[in-house]
């Protein structure tokens, strides 16, 4: 079955930096967008960043020239690379793997950055 699971996520300063993974399996990954989401208590989930199958990416403005997205197709898995974090990135991060219509998710990772 499809399985997402995200790595890497914590308690940070403000300032500080994590990266987060998320290794697929049961796709094939090479030819899926993937995305990374962030949803804070009592917001809606809103997407962060975008990294297609052929390598484009894409941010929201507000973390533009902060977070990095990128993709390792030999390893089946996607990071998001976070500098510079500000507390209002505090949130669940959770990893997306979209192709023909078809949406899969991970379990989310913690991400809290203490001002």
């Amino acid at each position: 079955q499809v399985q997402l699971v995200e790595s890497g996520g914590g308690l940070v300063q403000a300032g500080g930096s994590l990266r987060l993974s998320c290794a697929t399996s049961g796709i094939i990954f090479r030819l899926h967008d993937m995305g990374w989401y962030r949803q804070a208590p009592g917001k809606q989930r809103e997407l962060v960043a975008t990294i297609y199958s052929g390598g484009t990416t894409n941010y929201v403005d507000s973390v533009k020239g902060r977070f990095t997205i990128s993709r390792d197709n030999a390893k089946n898995t996607v990071y998001l690379q976070m500098n510079s974090l500000k507390s209002e990135d505090t949130a669940v991060y959770y990893c997306n793997a979209y192709r023909s219509n078809m949406n899969y998710w991970g379990q989310g990772t913690q991400v809290t950055v203490s001002s």
